[in-house]
């Protein structure tokens, strides 16, 4: 039925017809949008979430032994320079089109921005807070969760800041690997040549790269209290 009404309006002299942008298009089926955003929302912070743990256990892991930090940031790099296709290409015959193949994909280009910058902001915490810290009668422990960590939280949401807005666009391909999300909605508006439906799934994958990133923002405000009061 929806099919033949789209055929019907674009037979007629109407906007859908001449193939102009149509807000009202937008507003009347807006409802084909509401599963593949979320679809795109669970892509987007199921791969940040996984690549943020794995990049955090390794950060742990090489502030304890400094060598591995290089043959770290080669791995991540080399799979972060990938082509995207060609990885969800190379793992559909292992683990299958869907969910999982995506997600696996997406994971792997996180890891080299968020590992840097938890190395970076771990490296960049004062010396002196550092003596402070040991001054006060800190383990080793209670230096890395109580003064590193906390001091390293701007770095750490700046990386995951970069991974989001960057996992957001990728995971528009992720209609190639069986995964969904926003980016079927441009590859069949594409494929039947009809803009508004490629600008209306475009624009709520930028509005959700927008609005995670002021989350984002918000929780490392919340969780660095004394920049707020730096300047009184």
């Amino acid at each position: 039925m929806l099919a033949q009404v789209e055929i019907r309006e674009r037979s007629g002299d109407s906007c859908i017809a001449r193939n102009d942008f149509c807000p009202g298009w937008i507003v009347d089926n807006f409802d084909r949008y509401t599963d593949p955003l979320a679809e795109h929302l669970f892509l987007t912070v199921a791969a940040v979430a996984c690549g943020f743990v794995i990049a955090f256990t390794l950060a742990l892991l090489a502030r304890r032994r400094r060598w591995i930090v290089g043959p770290i940031v080669g791995v991540t790099g080399v799979l972060y320079t990938l082509p995207s296709l060609a990885v969800f290409f190379l793992l559909l015959p292992i683990t299958g089109r869907g969910t999982t193949t995506a997600l696996i994909a997406l994971t792997a280009y996180t890891l080299q921005i968020i590992f840097r910058n938890i190395i970076t902001g771990l490296d960049n915490v004062p010396p002196d807070a550092r003596d402070a810290g040991r001054g006060m009668g800190l383990t080793d422990r209670q230096l890395l969760w109580r003064v590193e960590l906390p001091l390293a939280v701007p770095d750490i949401v700046a990386g995951l800041r970069i991974a989001t807005t960057t996992t957001v666009g990728l995971a528009t391909l992720a209609v190639f690997a069986g995964a969904g999300g926003l980016g079927e909605q441009i590859v069949t508006g594409s494929n039947i040549t009809f803009k508004t439906g490629v600008v209306a799934a475009g624009g709520l994958a930028v509005l959700l790269a927008l609005v995670l990133d002021v989350v984002l923002l918000t929780v490392q405000r919340l969780m660095t209290p004394w920049r707020r009061a730096q300047p009184a």
